[in-house]
């Protein structure tokens, strides 16, 4: 099942495997966005390093070629939850990383000539409900005692059709901190510029053990004063219970003509969401298809991921006819791509870094599907402790998280896929009924929100 992306991406550079055992400074587990930004970044503070990024399959083969192309600002557990734990001030300053995070992340795609067709349109995030239109005030009045009520709009329903013509629209919040983007393209790209600067990446080389001072993989073992696991989702294969992996599916259109973009929109690059419980997400693709997404797919007991678990039938048909509801001009066109794969959750929907100098030994992930963005702030910060800078990235509060465990199965998969169902039956209700139902504080419960 290949993705949009993997059809519309040129074609990357076969690498080859681990040829035995070997030395370096620094060994990155997993070439996606995490791995890659570390290894990026390492190389920019340190040129002289030794750096080596160990892949299973091929870069960007997980979340960081699959996804939906949001390069945001979003933090997955939330400002009010970040301030709660740690305090305003270090909530504002993960907000304000967040944000420069787009900045840094557009300097290396113009610098390193990455064609990924980054475009910073924002985000549009439509209420088509009164619960819904409710919520959308209440993020707005969140982010006005945040004192930054400049970065989140609510838009009324003229100003929201201007922007996107998405049916029944109340209203929107709006943020410019957001660009659209090609995902699979800045992967390859990204990889090709930590090789310009001296880095290796080897493919079909899979890591059997991830410790300090070493990596031991099925092509020999590598021996590192610093040693990085980026496996995100894939973290829940190896027993630990730090993550799950959910999964998420998307769709894609063929070229949309000038009539059909005249009446939806987003002609500035936005990329677009409502104000639902189950998680949707879209965009404008640079070659103007209408790329659409959310969850929906189960949990599989055991946190597995298999191949198989990309694609749902089942999920792909109701993306299809989400995206007719909310476009109706799409009815009469084409889906030409229909892809999956799975994301990384922490129990506690807060996202982590850490690294130990004394052990070397490093990790990063738990972005909730948020990790475009999330993952080369990671990766700057997993590179600033380990080339020993004195960096105020090393002074946010996810620094050091440690993320409770999940719970063991079988309460993991009734936990996981409760969740889902609660979040389908309180959008349904909703609809029904035109109000906000409980169902909503029991969906805040189960995802510790």
């Amino acid at each position: 099942m290949r993705s949009l992306w993997e059809d519309t991406a040129p074609p990357g550079p076969h690498r080859e495997p681990l040829d035995g055992d070997t030395e370096v400074d620094v060994c990155v587990v997993g070439a996606g966005y995490t791995g890659l930004w570390t290894a990026y970044h390492v190389l920019e503070h340190d040129p002289g390093a030794s750096v080596l990024v160990v892949e299973a399959e091929r870069v960007g083969f997980g979340a960081s070629g699959r996804n939906g192309g949001w390069c945001s600002a979003l933090l997955p557990q939330g400002e009010g939850a970040l301030a709660a734990e740690h305090g305003p001030a270090a909530a504002r300053a993960m907000r304000a990383a967040m944000r420069a995070t787009i900045d840094e992340v557009e300097r290396v795609v113009l610098a390193e000539g990455i064609d990924c067709h980054f475009r910073r349109g924002g985000t549009v995030v439509v209420a088509r409900s009164a619960p819904q239109l409710a919520r959308a005030r209440a993020e707005v009045e969140a982010d006005e005692r945040a004192g930054s009520p400049e970065r989140l709009r609510l838009l009324d329903a003229e100003q929201t059709r201007k922007t996107v013509g998405m049916t029944r629209a109340l209203g929107a919040t709006s943020t410019p901190d957001c660009a659209r983007l090609h995902p699979l393209r800045l992967a390859r790209g990204l990889a090709e510029a930590v090789e310009r600067r001296g880095g290796r990446i080897v493919e079909g080389t899979r890591a059997t053990e991830v410790a300090a001072g070493r990596v031991r993989t099925d092509r020999g073992t590598v021996r590192a004063r610093h040693v990085v696991r980026a496996t995100e989702a894939w973290t829940a294969t190896t027993g630990s219970r730090e993550v799950v992996p959910v999964y998420s599916l998307m769709v894609a259109t063929e070229p949309l003509p000038a009539r059909f973009w005249d009446q939806a929109g987003l002609e500035g690059g936005e990329t677009f969401s409502d104000h639902r419980h189950v998680v949707v997400y879209g965009q404008r693709t640079a070659d103007d298809r209408l790329v659409f997404g959310g969850r929906g797919a189960p949990y599989h007991f055991g946190s597995s991921i298999r191949p198989e678990f990309d694609g749902d039938e089942g999920v792909f048909r109701t993306l299809r006819a989400t995206l007719r509801d909310l476009f109706p001009a799409v009815a009469g066109a084409r889906f030409t791509h229909a892809w999956g794969g799975p994301l990384g959750i922490a129990r506690d929907w807060h996202a982590s870094v850490r690294h130990d100098p004394a052990t070397g030994l490093g990790s990063a992930g738990g972005y909730v599907g948020d990790g475009v963005g999330t993952a080369n702030l990671a990766g700057r910060t997993l590179a600033a402790s380990i080339t020993g800078q004195d960096s105020e990235l090393l002074h946010l509060p996810w620094f050091g998280h440690v993320p409770p465990r999940w719970e063991p199965e079988p309460l993991r998969w009734l936990g996981v896929n409760a969740g889902l169902l609660v979040a389908r039956a309180a959008d349904a209700a909703e609809t029904a009924l035109g109000r906000p139902t409980p169902l909503s504080g029991v969906l805040a419960t189960l995802t510790a929100h």
